[in-house]
């Protein structure tokens, strides 16, 4: 096929035997549900199992804390590669891999003795790494194929399939914890929805539609750097993203930071005897169903009502800690509620935000500053939590509370300026 007749054969999203975009949509979902059982299953239990390696509550925090920043900061360089490279795919099928290797592993570490928490630490790292390898270039391509079924509902649909998994992960560890009372059988038993993640992401590679041109409504396109270094010079300091788009990074940067990770949660809850160590991965469980309710619902106001509907965020995480870290059991749930509401529409509707704020051809590169700015909270966020859970929960909460008043004002700000708006 001659080269414009390829790039009129992309421009219309079509090619022999490609699929809908509805049904690329929720392909991608099941891939995601797949993946997400994996990682989710993993993040339900790693604050407890750390600490069966011997961690304390402020290694949990840093690790985990840590983890998400990894997971987040290392966006702003692949999703620079994806937009410059077109290899969105590969890094793609490359991240998933990444996560399907790495949790299995973490079954090994308690058979090493002293060097088990080291090993443990260093596979969630790499697990998380995956996280930024494939999450720019996912999040771009499913952006593209979102345009027709609407973005807002597009990633809602995507996450509430993605939640199932998270949903199930956290169920699968806690049958296998309370039928066997350890908790590296159910790591190990993991490798087979990532093996079945992997076999999906192959099929929807195959069947997706192409997704490579601009899309109409992008007035320019950002020229191209030089080279690799000097586009992610570029994207460290995003000068050629709208001025929304950086109010929005910090708004949700300060949003992350008091939203805390499940791992300091857990650890505390455990700590405390208000949940068992076999009954975590089904709190994380309630969460994650929670978190599918509010990505879909979210997502259909999104799209009627536009960035607004985010400003409830910020509310829902200032008085997160006052619940989650109570001493009575419902209080307690109720908090992880509130988490779980928070971070679907964190991990969804916020993405789909994001896509209105910036050209298409500069999606990819705006996911990944978007995640690193979001990763730097989540460090600093990890390591207040870590530090100050065990020492005084006023203080944290005193803290969480003013950082949510300043991400209402920047996110406030945000919805005000006219690229916001744009549909």
């Amino acid at each position: 096929m001659s080269r414009p007749a390829a790039r009129q054969n992309a421009a219309s999203g079509s090619r022999a035997g490609a699929w809908s975009a509805w049904r690329t949509v929720v392909a991608f979902g099941l891939v995601s549900l797949a993946a997400d059982m994996v990682y989710e299953g993993m993040r339900a239990m790693a604050g407890p199992f750390l600490g069966t390696l011997g961690a304390s509550a402020l290694t949990v925090g840093l690790i985990t804390g840590a983890g998400e920043a990894v997971a987040l900061v290392l966006r702003l360089g692949t999703g620079v590669w994806a937009d410059r490279s077109d290899n969105h795919w590969r890094l793609t099928v490359i991240g998933y891999a990444m996560t399907a290797v790495c949790v299995p592993l973490l079954a090994i570490t308690a058979f090493l003795g002293s060097a088990g928490l080291a090993v443990a630490a260093t596979l969630i790292m790499l697990e998380r790494t995956g996280k930024a390898v494939r999450s720019p270039a996912k999040s771009a391509l499913l952006a593209r194929m979102a345009t027709s079924t609407g973005r807002g509902k597009g990633f809602a649909v995507h996450k509430a399939l993605d939640q199932i998994g998270a949903f199930s992960g956290p169920l699968l560890l806690a049958g296998v914890a309370a039928l066997t009372g350890v908790l590296w059988p159910g790591f190990a038993l993991l490798a087979v929805p990532g093996a079945l993640a992997l076999l999906l992401l192959a099929q929807l590679r195959r069947r997706a539609p192409i997704t490579s041109e601009p899309e109409h409504d992008d007035q320019t396109a950002a020229a191209p750097a030089s080279s690799l270094l000097a586009a992610l010079g570029k994207a460290a300091i995003a000068s050629d993203l709208p001025r929304a788009f950086h109010l929005f990074a910090l708004s949700a940067a300060l949003t992350t930071a008091g939203l805390m990770t499940f791992g300091v949660m857990s650890y505390r809850f455990v700590q405390a005897g208000l949940v068992s160590l076999a009954a975590v991965p089904l709190v994380y469980a309630v969460a994650m169903a929670v978190e599918a309710v509010a990505a879909l619902g979210t997502g259909h106001l999104f799209d009627r009502k536009g960035g607004r509907v985010l400003l409830l965020v910020p509310v829902l995480v200032a008085v997160l800690p006052v619940c989650v870290f109570a001493t009575r059991l419902w209080l307690v749930l109720v908090g992880v509620a509130i988490w779980g509401t928070a971070t679907g529409i964190q991990d969804s509707t916020v993405k789909a935000y994001v896509a209105d704020l910036v050209p298409s051809s500069r999606r990819a590169t705006a996911y990944g500053v978007f995640a690193a700015v979001q990763g730097l909270g989540s460090l600093a966020g990890g390591a207040l939590a870590g530090s100050l859970v065990d020492h005084s929960i006023t203080v944290l909460a005193a803290i969480i509370a003013t950082l949510q008043a300043l991400s209402w004002l920047l996110l406030w700000r945000t919805t005000r300026s006219p690229r916001a708006e744009r549909r």
